[in-house]
């Protein structure tokens, strides 16, 4: 099977979540032997063409791109696509009579209005709540339509990957104000005995603030590198953002035993399950009181083999296959139109 992956950007140099969930997808099918693509829409300076976990990566070079995948014998069986990729994907999708199969990380309208443009063969929700959330949002807008063939998968982790033992450190990764900035520097003035890791994100603007000695903050980091430069030097990982749809950082953070402190989306929610420590994210008291609370000798010894039982929970083998074999059986069929 060849697979076509249009998407914006890629890891190793942009390192947001739903570029490592879409690697985690495309890795997978890579390691089963099937041909994978990424064509990039959007300029990487000093990035050249190049290969991860077996997945070819292209860096952009023009708009007519993707035409080499559209016919002959390089045609794609199957085009994967995500965020602003995905109308002109779904378009030269039913143009080509190629398969599209969406990945959706969110449930902002923008997304809703992206997936209806064209006729998607699969659509990959990130969590469980997402589905709920995207069928609620079908009946409502699109009752007159059958919706397309969906299912969940999880944004893979394989804990191998990050494994670590956990450090002296209270870490945010992505200092956007949305990813909870805000309540990170407040509880570095709140604690100033206690050390605070800030990383850099992939996105968004970043508050980076120098005036506080407790506070060290450090670059971008790529995946492959979280274990080894943020996880091993952390002891908890906060998470006070305002909106998740899953938490990958999470489950990368509990791959390690890192005990994990959330305001209670719904992604986080069931990403964390009973491993996780909820706080209002305006209630910095709470927090203050979590993070003093979860550090203690006695409970962090608990809190660490929860967060280490929940990551094992979250194998994401079971779901890589399904994956697997329904995208198999998608860009076997003949699409008609």
């Amino acid at each position: 099977m060849r697979v076509l992956a249009m998407l914006h950007a890629y890891p190793p140099s942009h390192n947001a979540g739903a570029e490592w969930a879409a690697h985690g997808l495309l890795r997978f099918l890579a390691g089963r032997g099937h041909d994978v693509d990424v064509l990039l829409s959007a300029p990487q300076p000093g990035v050249a063409d190049y290969e991860l976990d077996g997945v070819r990566v292209h860096r952009f070079r023009g708009k007519g791109d993707p035409m080499r995948w559209m016919s002959g014998t390089g045609r794609a069986d199957v085009i994967v696509t995500h965020l602003e990729n995905t109308p002109r994907a779904s378009v030269l999708g039913q143009m080509h009579r190629i398969h599209t199969v969406h990945l959706l990380h969110n449930t902002f309208d923008k997304s809703k209005a992206w997936l209806v443009k064209g006729t998607p063969s699969l659509v990959v929700h990130n969590s469980r709540w997402m589905q709920a959330d995207m069928e609620a949002w079908w009946a409502a807008n699109r009752s007159g339509y059958r919706p397309p063939r969906n299912l969940v998968v999880h944004p893979p982790v394989a804990a191998a990957d990050y494994r670590a033992t956990p450090g002296d450190r209270i870490t945010l990764v992505n200092l956007t104000a949305d990813k909870g900035a805000g309540v990170f520097y407040a509880l570095a003035e709140r604690m100033p005995r206690r050390m605070f890791l800030g990383v850099i994100g992939g996105y968004g603007p970043q508050v980076v603030r120098t005036d506080l000695p407790n506070v060290e903050i450090v670059p971008h980091t790529p995946g492959h590198r979280m274990a080894e430069a943020v996880y091993s030097r952390t002891r908890v990982l906060l998470v006070p953002s305002v909106y998740e749809s899953y938490g990958r950082v999470a489950v990368e953070a509990m791959a390690g035993g890192v005990p994990v402190i959330a305001h209670p989306t719904p992604g986080l929610r069931e990403c964390l399950g009973s491993a996780g420590i909820f706080c209002d994210r305006d209630d910095l008291d709470a927090w203050e009181s979590a993070v003093k609370q979860v550090t203690a000798p006695r409970a962090y010894t608990r809190a660490s083999k929860a967060a280490s039982a929940r990551a094992a929970e979250l194998d994401p083998a079971a779901e890589l296959d399904l994956w697997c074999s329904t995208v198999e059986e998608v860009a076997s069929r003949v699409r008609t139109g």
